[in-house]
Order: C-alpha cells, then structure tokens, then sequence
C-alpha cells in the first residue's frame, strides 16, 4: 500500500490490498480526483481516517440494458407524484447523502471536505446530480461522476420517503445512454436493480473506451 504525498500520482491498481485499498493519503484536488476516476479508483473514508483510495475486485457495475424494474417499480413510475430533475441542486443532493441515517453505519463518507470537492468536480462539469422531488421538496437523489467516457461513477444516494431514490436511479439511466453504471462496491439493494460483479479488468477496459 503506498502514501501518497503532493504529486499527483496512483500506483498501479494491481498493487491494491486484498480489501481494495491501493493508496492512503494525499488530497482531494480536482486533478486527484480526476486522475483516481480514470484510473479505477475511488475515495471512501471517514473524518478518524486518512482519505483511503480503493480500487476493489471483483468491482460491481450495472449495465444499462440490464436494469430491473419490478412491475410494482413500474406503477410506482407511472402512478406517483415525483418530479425527476438533473443537476438542479447538486450541493443539496450531496448534502443529504452525508446526513441520511444508513444501518449499520454511526457516521458517513461524505464529509465536509468530500462535498466541496465534488461540488468543485460539479462546476467543472464532472459530476452530475439527480434530484427526485414531491410537491416541490427534495425527498431524494443521487449524485456521481460522469468522466465523459461513457461510464457514470454512481457515488451515493438518499431518501426521505419510500421509493424516491429508486425512482430516481431507474429515470436517470432509462433517459441517459451510459454504456456502463459504476455501483463500486456490492449492495442488496443495488443488485435487485441489476447490479452485478465484474473483474477489475473487465471494468477498467470499460474506461479505456
């Protein structure tokens, strides 16, 4: 496992720990971050850490045209309220994500120096919210990162009522022409969506296209 000091660098992904873990340290710059995504690599820690750096395998990504949606998913699309904007608010988005409770889990990742970066990554055009909304409140979101590769790095997602983010997810992917939807690391909910494991390899090809 390397330390990372200011050079803007990764080592090879085929160094990472068994975990996935391939460096420690460094910064969040835009150029880090932008160098990581490209590389297959992503920040995930927590404020009683140094910033860790993870390239994981087998890595979990969702192809487009394998997306789920449950006929109970489909009525939830055709019959509910919920409004579903892009990037119309993306530093509330984020926002939400650090403060959702999530089981299992007494803090977050998303700390305050994660959300001024992306919200930096944002203005660049790098990062791209969405945002799901009910009688005009945010209820729920998701934000990633788009390198303009045709991979979208999906980041985090919150919901304040039943099915919002997944309304949001489903709309998002259905409406845009993402050749592959990068989910990290593996969660049941994702994988009732259609996510699936992949080898490192086989997604960082993905990034070279």
């Amino acid at each position: 496992m390397q330390y990372l000091t200011e050079k803007i660098w990764f080592p090879d992904v085929d160094n990472a720990s068994a975990e996935g873990i391939i460096a420690v340290g460094g910064d969040l710059s835009t150029e880090r971050l932008l160098l990581a995504y490209k590389s297959g690599i992503f920040p995930w820690f927590d404020d009683s850490n140094p910033i860790l750096w993870w390239s994981p395998d087998p890595r979990f990504v969702l192809y487009p045209q394998k997306l789920k949606v449950s006929k109970s998913m489909r009525q939830v699309l055709r019959n509910s309220d919920f409004k579903v904007t892009v990037n119309q608010d993306f530093r509330a988005v984020i926002t939400q994500c650090a403060l959702v409770k999530r089981n299992g889990q007494d803090g977050t990742w998303v700390t305050n120096d994660m959300i001024e970066a992306y919200v930096k990554l944002h203005e660049l055009g790098f990062a791209k919210s969405i945002e799901v909304w009910q009688n005009n409140e945010l209820v729920g979101g998701l934000y990633g990162v788009d390198l303009n590769n045709g991979v979208f790095c999906g980041e985090s997602m919150f919901a304040k009522v039943s099915n919002a983010s997944k309304v949001g997810f489903i709309s998002f992917i259905q409406n845009t022409n993402y050749k592959l939807i990068d989910c990290q690391v593996y969660t049941n909910h994702l994988e009732s969506l259609g996510a699936e494991e992949v080898s490192r390899d086989t997604f960082l090809e993905f990034l070279k296209e």
